[in-house]
């Protein structure tokens, strides 16, 4: 193979370099000091080179693939893989995703080649938390409050799974109020990168140019793909907040205000199950349109109208501050904001309770809910076992509070007020596929609370 050479190479040059610095070992080398020096400084310069091939021969053998759709492979879901393919040709194409202002992490618009919306790309390194993370919110919170820096109950830069995972309680649930949004792999030069990995990749088609039978060999040239959660992008909808105040001034027609009932009580199911931690009236967005004409009345300079055949659907968006691995006891409580609104008073539909009920009430159900997250979750390099564990132990906990919730009739509001439960898995219990709480589970009570309580 013609990289034994360059190996072959560079162990002679490693050899001259160390006779040369222990000379006295090796009195054969009888040189003068002058060639010595000039000696010593050419095979610096050669070590040098060889090292740079060293390192793209190891970005060879390394593994790592320059065509994410390799990696992005949804045999189980064509629709989904034939965007993300557009989004792969799009940047291709130099139609390149763009940033989005909002937020505290780096979140992107991603685009077809039409230069239309068609997904958000959140990365895992660029998170709020994470180590590329392009904007400077967090950093200064963390140089200037570390004792409130980040969130205790929360594992660090899990965010795009917990997004991808809100998404697969949403479908086992049949709630559909969360876009679709899976585990992908993108690369673009308007991702956040760093000096280090911008260097490689000029350095590689540095190689490819003047090293070709090298670098011909390399598996990717340009930039790493970046791991990170890919949601589909919903059009026609605007805040929530927006909505409501327009509710409270011109009421929904009573066709609409059930519908609006529902679909909300499908958030609160969703928020609760996955213990959202950061879900206020900002980042669940609302669309209201009439049947009739498809006329879309989120425009402020249309004229505010009520149909009775008018439509409204929530989506329940940013959903990566969930799944913690123990209730909020610390500083902050991260209530669920919904449960001031009026709709949160008003006890869960026998519409909500028929889909939702007996699901939850099996517990084979809930252990294949969990064995489902397990396998979305264990794809991360800083998964551990142990903490997903704790996680799932306090998912059960507020599936079993839901459950009794809606057995008795309660509202939103008196269900985020009933005692904080961890359900945690038995030593002893048993381990077929058939489970039953009694045997299987132990249940706990989590009497703290955080110092700012909101109940």
């Amino acid at each position: 193979m013609f990289y034994f050479k360059y190996i072959l190479l560079g162990v002679g040059i490693s050899v001259c370099k160390v006779a040369l610095i222990q000379q006295s070992r090796f009195p054969c080398l009888l040189v003068s000091r002058y060639c010595q020096a000039e000696l010593f400084t050419f095979l610096c310069i050669y070590l040098c080179f060889y090292s740079f091939l060293l390192v793209c021969l190891f970005s060879y053998f390394s593994g790592h693939t320059g065509h994410t759709i390799d990696m992005n492979t949804f045999l189980d879901d064509p629709e989904f893989a034939e965007i993300i393919m557009r989004a792969e040709q799009a940047i291709e194409c130099g139609v390149l995703p763009e940033r989005i202002s909002q937020g505290s992490s780096g979140s992107y618009f991603v685009k077809d080649s039409k230069g239309k919306t068609i997904g958000v790309f959140k990365p895992k390194s660029e998170e709020p938390y994470g180590h590329l993370n392009p904007k400077w919110t967090k950093y200064f919170h963390k140089i200037c409050c570390p004792c409130c820096f980040g969130r205790g109950c929360l594992v660090p830069n899990q965010g795009y799974l917990s997004e991808a995972g809100a998404y697969l309680v949403d479908d086992k649930l049949g709630l559909g109020v969360v876009p679709k949004t899976k585990v992908v792999w993108l690369v673009s030069e308007t991702f956040n990168y760093s000096a280090i990995d911008r260097a490689k990749s000029r350095g590689k088609k540095y190689a490819l140019e003047k090293v070709p039978k090298v670098a011909k060999k390399f598996n990717r040239i340009g930039l790493p793909p970046k791991v990170g959660s890919f949601q589909l992008f919903v059009e026609g909808y605007k805040e929530a907040d927006y909505w409501l105040r327009k509710f409270e001034t011109d009421p929904l027609p009573e066709n609409t205000r059930k519908e609006f009932q529902s679909q909300f009580e499908r958030l609160v199911i969703l928020d609760y199950v996955i213990r959202n931690t950061d879900r206020g009236n900002d980042n669940w967005l609302v669309r209201y349109e009439k049947q009739d004409d498809g006329l879309n009345l989120s425009d402020k300079d249309i004229q505010w109208a009520v149909s009775e055949e008018s439509t409204i659907k929530i989506a329940a968006i940013d959903n990566g501050l969930a799944f913690p691995f123990k209730h909020p006891d610390e500083w902050r409580a991260y209530p669920f904001h919904w449960a001031w609104l009026s709709q949160a008073q008003v006890p869960f539909s026998q519409e909500t309770r028929d889909l939702v009920l007996p699901r939850i009430s099996d517990m084979n159900f809930v252990q294949d809910l969990c064995e489902d997250l397990y396998e979305l979750f264990k794809t991360d390099k800083g998964f551990d076992k142990a903490t997903f564990e704790n996680q799932m132990s306090v998912m059960r906990g507020q599936i079993l509070n839901l459950t009794q919730a809606l057995k008795d009739g309660k509202s939103p509001m008196q269900l985020v007020q009933m005692p904080r439960v961890i359900v945690e898995r038995s030593s002893t219990g048993s381990q077929g596929r058939i489970v039953h709480l009694s045997n299987a589970f132990t249940q706990t009570f989590h009497s703290r609370k955080p110092f700012f309580s909101s109940w």
